[in-house]
């Protein structure tokens, strides 16, 4: 009897225990948002630059002197012929009057010589003179010839010294700069106008090697208006800078523009359209991104299982709300892009949303 109550109390006992213990049940989808990620398409860079002639000539004087006119300045049109600039033509004055009195002198002994020799001539017939004497008359007219000779030389060349007092333009242009004023001391060579031609221009544009060397002359570039990118033109790359600037460690491209617009003035500030290589990696929204312990990771999420899996990526953030991954995953995979501090490895998930790029 003692034994059948004891078998009773354990069998209540473990009834009791088991209605204690209560079965865990699944835990339900948790709803989250995704994306199909694809590589980045290619975009273009943008470089801007201006509208430079294609020709353009620095004017300055052969000779020492002080300016004495400049009577244009920078954004006049000048004419072919036109003068830019003078200097004081005194000294070179007095050059060509010195040469005119030389060559004026020798013109006098020469005929002087000339008729010496002429009686010598006709005296050396008759026996009335030697020679000798003939000989040396006939030298000396020689010499007065010569003579005349070298002071046309020098008075031709007085001209043209007297003719460096004064430069014109060689063409018609505008003027772009000026590089010294009236009363200034100017020395041989320094530029005093610069006139280029505006019928011919081009774009100019400094860009970095790795953006230069992606470039090939004759390629055609898109060249648009800074204030209005709808007026635009056709270009052709004419010029690579063979080597960096040493200041700016930039290559300097010149474009050769096919029919450019009047609105593409000289000094007009233009925007180039540079094609970009294909980009590294994919894009994603910065909410796919968890970070624990220094390291990175997404969220994998399998449309067959409906549940996700942790894959750690390298990321290069950008300034938009968005980051770049460049390793760890791959085009097409779906990537968790909202929600990821509340999953876990292998935890199933129900799609809310989908966004595919």
């Amino acid at each position: 009897m003692m034994a059948s109550r004891i078998i009773c109390i354990v069998a209540a006992g473990a009834v009791l225990t088991g209605c204690g213990e209560k079965v865990a049940e699944p835990q339900p989808a948790r709803p989250v948002l995704s994306m199909v990620v694809a590589p980045m398409e290619a975009t273009n860079v943008a470089v801007v630059g201006t509208i430079q002639p294609r020709y353009k000539t620095d004017f300055g004087f052969r000779m020492l002197g002080r300016l004495i006119a400049r009577p244009v300045n920078v954004g006049e049109a000048v004419a072919k012929g036109q003068a830019l600039a003078a200097v004081d033509p005194f000294a070179a004055e007095l050059a060509v009057r010195s040469a005119l009195a030389q060559l004026s002198t020798a013109q006098g002994q020469l005929a002087n010589a000339s008729g010496n020799a002429e009686r010598q001539r006709i005296l050396i017939e008759t026996g009335a003179t030697t020679k000798a004497t003939l000989d040396s008359a006939e030298q000396s007219n020689a010499a007065a010839q010569a003579a005349v000779v070298q002071a046309q030389s020098n008075l031709t060349k007085a001209r043209e010294q007297f003719s460096y007092t004064k430069v014109s333009a060689d063409y018609a242009g505008v003027v772009t700069a000026v590089g010294a004023e009236v009363g200034q001391v100017v020395a041989p060579g320094q530029i005093v106008v610069t006139v280029a031609r505006p019928d011919i221009r081009e774009a100019v544009i400094d860009v970095a090697d790795d953006l230069a060397s992606a470039l090939r002359i004759g390629m055609p570039l898109a060249v648009t208006l800074q204030l209005d990118p709808r007026i635009r033109a056709e270009g052709k790359v004419r010029e690579i800078a063979p080597q960096s600037d040493a200041a700016t460690r930039s290559r300097r491209i010149r474009i050769t523009l096919e029919a450019p617009p009047e609105s593409f003035r000289l000094g007009t500030t233009i925007t180039t359209l540079i094609p970009g290589g294909a980009a590294r990696g994919f894009r994603l929204p910065a909410t796919a991104i968890l970070t624990r312990d220094g390291r990175s990771s997404v969220w994998l999420l399998d449309p067959a299982s409906k549940s996700v899996t942790s894959r750690d990526v390298q990321i290069l953030p950008n300034g938009d709300g968005s980051v770049d991954v460049t390793e760890g995953i791959e085009a097409g995979a779906r990537i968790v892009t909202a929600g990821v501090h509340h999953l876990k490895e292998g935890q199933k998930v129900r799609l809310e949303q989908e966004a595919a790029r």
